[in-house]
């Protein structure tokens, strides 16, 4: 079974979609096996991540930020690529550092999560997004 999610963003920043998991495995008829979650855009990426506490995104968001600033900022004045802009090429620095891809173990219908765990699209861009999000249940 498979399906593609869109998720719209707003500029950088953890867009959980923890929930549309849930409902996709229930849609699915999940018992166990494994999905496949895969974000097919270069500028942003997949976490799981804590979401009880908003301060961990906040402190994540914050230390990519200072990680990869934007092209405009002195100690990035070796990148070649900003046609696109300033946020564009650390955009796709910071996809580069994290994921595109994460595989889930599922079971009783369920993502095997820990207790506080999500699932996030990690937007890298500033301007607004409608990114897509494929989900692939493997029974």
């Amino acid at each position: 079974m498979q399906s593609t999610l869109t998720i719209e963003t707003s500029g950088q920043g953890l867009y959980e979609f923890t929930d549309r998991v849930h409902a996709f495995l229930r849609e699915a008829g999940a018992g166990e096996g494994l999905l496949t979650v895969f974000v097919r855009h270069t500028s942003c990426s997949l976490l799981i991540q804590e979401n009880a506490d908003p301060d961990v995104q906040r402190d994540l968001h914050a230390f990519f930020r200072r990680l990869v600033p934007p092209s405009t900022d002195p100690s990035m004045d070796w990148i070649v690529h900003t046609m696109e802009g300033p946020d564009d090429m650390p955009a796709h620095i910071k996809a580069a550092l994290t994921q595109t891809s994460i595989g889930i173990p599922v079971t009783g219908g369920r993502p095997v999560f820990g207790t506080w765990q999500g699932i996030y699209l990690f937007e890298h861009r500033d301007r607004r997004h409608r990114r897509e999000v494929v989900l692939h249940l493997s029974t």
